[in-house]
């Protein structure tokens, strides 16, 4: 198994909008193929206040790539990604791939 995380820079002062992007999310990526772990965002206890996170685990690198494939015709996911560009919640978005230590 493999988990993708993709760390978010995002404008602290549209996190409501962001949490928004977040929320929108569970439905497109389980239909899309992905196991969705969850969206983390940031906390004013401690911490940078414009970092969030979110993990989507799959079987390989192949379930992965048709994941990606479907994601770009999935109607609800082209919306929510225009949501996001048109708040400006985003900032930066960065993907790593990422294994389970054995």
């Amino acid at each position: 198994m493999i988990t993708v995380c993709i760390r978010y820079t995002i404008e602290m002062h549209k996190l409501r909008e962001f949490e928004r992007y977040a929320q929108n999310w569970p439905e497109p990526i389980r239909r899309c193929g992905g196991d969705l772990v969850g969206y983390f965002l940031p906390t004013q206890i401690a911490g940078a206040t414009n970092f969030a996170l979110a993990l989507i685990n799959f079987a390989d690198l192949a379930a992965y790539g048709k994941y990606r494939e479907a994601l770009v015709r999935d109607a609800d996911a082209k919306a929510n990604l225009e949501f996001a560009e048109k708040s400006g919640c985003i900032l930066v978005e960065d993907r790593s791939i990422l294994q389970r230590a054995s």
